[in-house]
């Protein structure tokens, strides 16, 4: 047996291959999570060319680009970023709720780590605060979640 864990290292993306599927729908905070992203990646030494963006109509469609991602590009991580505010019908419940469930269903099904990195909030502020503002930024949350998920399932596959 054995204990496994990152936290607390320095995440070193060095050498990852990293899919981010982006959703158009309410891009401008969108735009700012996926720019949030990549420098963070880079960062952690991720090469921009071993990152590919795919974007998508909206968060609904969320799950089946990560899962074309896996298939087709082979990552050791994907992305999900998106934006998903409240309105007036229920809507907002739906959307979510599969995204999130579609998004773990790929992890789960693929062994490939897939980040949640869908912003479900009240309001267009409150995505904004955590889209760089006030509350973080999700974007570069989800890459440091991403490198260290990828480092975490090398170390248990490679047995410590």
């Amino acid at each position: 047996m054995g204990e496994y864990a990152v936290g607390g290292e320095e995440l070193d993306g060095a050498g990852m291959r990293i899919g981010v599927a982006v959703s158009r729908f309410n891009r401008p905070v969108t735009r700012t999570l996926l720019d949030g992203a990549r420098d963070a990646l880079a960062r952690y030494g991720v090469a921009e060319e071993d990152v590919t963006v795919v974007w998508v109509p909206g968060a609904f469609e969320l799950p089946l680009a990560a899962a074309r991602l896996v298939d087709a590009h082979r990552p050791d991580a994907v992305i999900a970023l998106g934006a998903v505010i409240r309105g007036e019908t229920p809507h907002f419940t739906y959307v979510a709720a599969e995204a999130a469930r579609g998004l773990q269903e790929v992890g789960l099904r693929t062994g490939v780590p897939v980040i949640f990195g869908v912003l479900t909030t009240d309001t267009l502020d409150q995505a904004w605060a955590r889209a760089g503002g006030t509350e973080g930024h999700k974007g570069r949350e989800a890459a440091a979640s991403a490198v260290e998920m990828v480092m975490l399932m090398r170390r248990i596959g490679a047995g410590g």
